[in-house]
């Protein structure tokens, strides 16, 4: 028999979701199967999948330590030389400033190589996460971005914030603002509205002005920061959060985004790669204000926070707009 005592990084989640992550390695008829025979209890009683665990709480697991070893996810930590570019960090949350041409997430030959990893790794080394002690969290981002899009990744460091965040973002009151270059000149400030149909296969999405089947509805918020003469400098906003919806719905009313290579202008791109060196996309997650978060996290609300625009970036909107 094995007894877990509930941590505050493990409240206020079912039992059923807490034994996937902490016996990952089981099928899910085992878990539910071991509740219902009564294996596994919750305070010394009967338990159901959805009950609520609380910090506090005792998990008897009346199981072998043979079948318990043998479910449990093997603990470590990618070890990562990729070394975050943070922007804020409190006991709660890090801001980290996010590179063109990393990942969020690793994937596939990534390991150690992303956001994710490095966040972890810096942690870990910080005496501030240990695997071992913990049950089942892990350190998590809240947002994502595109491998060449850069800007501002919310990081959780504890199970509440991770919680908090996500659910401000889902409610709207975390806004996240985005800067970008495009070809033309955008007049005003406007709110543009479509509808975005992706195709899978290749990974691209299409902007159409009616619903369609399967297509979802966008939103987008853009105000004119600056204009050239063939160029605009935009700030941003999503209002809903869609694949690629920035990068395609400017591109639907006529304003591509400078170096995009999937929805932008061959040309401009063209002529940017030789004189910059610009392989993708000019996009640039830099501001986010936060609104409501909740009650434990009070201390954030009103708080603004920017990301400076790498090197290359900043070169070409000095020489686009004239900036010292």
């Amino acid at each position: 028999m094995k007894e877990l005592n509930i941590s505050k990084n493990d409240s206020g989640q079912r039992l059923d979701r807490f034994l996937k992550k902490y016996l990952s390695e089981a099928p899910q008829s085992f878990i539910y199967k071991m509740i219902r025979k009564k294996n596994i209890k919750v305070n010394g009683k009967k338990a159901k999948p959805d009950t609520i665990i609380l910090e506090g709480d005792t998990i008897h697991l009346y199981l072998a330590d043979e079948t318990i070893e043998k479910f449990r996810p093997k603990p470590g930590v990618v070890k990562s030389r990729l070394v975050p570019n943070i922007i804020y960090e409190d006991d709660n949350i890090i801001l980290i400033n996010k590179p063109v041409g990393i990942l969020s997430h690793s994937a596939n030959k990534e390991y150690g190589n992303n956001i994710v990893d490095s966040m972890i790794h810096y942690l870990v080394e910080k005496g501030e996460y240990n695997p071992r002690i913990e049950k089942t969290f892990t350190p998590a981002i809240c947002n994502r971005l595109d491998r060449n899009t850069s800007g501002i990744i919310i990081g959780a460091k504890n199970y509440e914030s991770l919680k908090a965040i996500n659910d401000a973002i889902k409610r709207r009151k975390v806004k996240r603002y985005y800067k970008t270059i495009v070809k033309g000149i955008v007049r005003e400030d406007q709110i543009i509205e479509g509808y975005l149909v992706k195709d899978e296969n290749i990974n691209r999405v299409k902007v159409v002005n009616r619903e369609k089947e399967d297509s979802k509805k966008i939103i987008t918020h853009i105000r004119v920061l600056d204009t050239s003469s063939s160029y605009s400098l935009l700030e941003v906003e999503l209002i809903t959060g869609r694949t690629h919806q920035i990068r395609a719905h400017l591109a639907s009313k006529g304003y591509p985004i400078i170096g995009d290579n999937k929805y932008g202008d061959k040309k401009v791109n063209k002529y940017f790669r030789e004189e910059y060196n610009l392989e993708s996309q000019f996009l640039h997650g830099y501001r986010i204000v936060f609104l409501e978060i909740g009650e434990a996290f009070k201390y954030l609300e009103g708080k603004e926070f920017t990301a400076k625009l790498g090197e290359k970036f900043s070169n070409i909107e000095r020489d686009l707009f004239n900036r010292n």
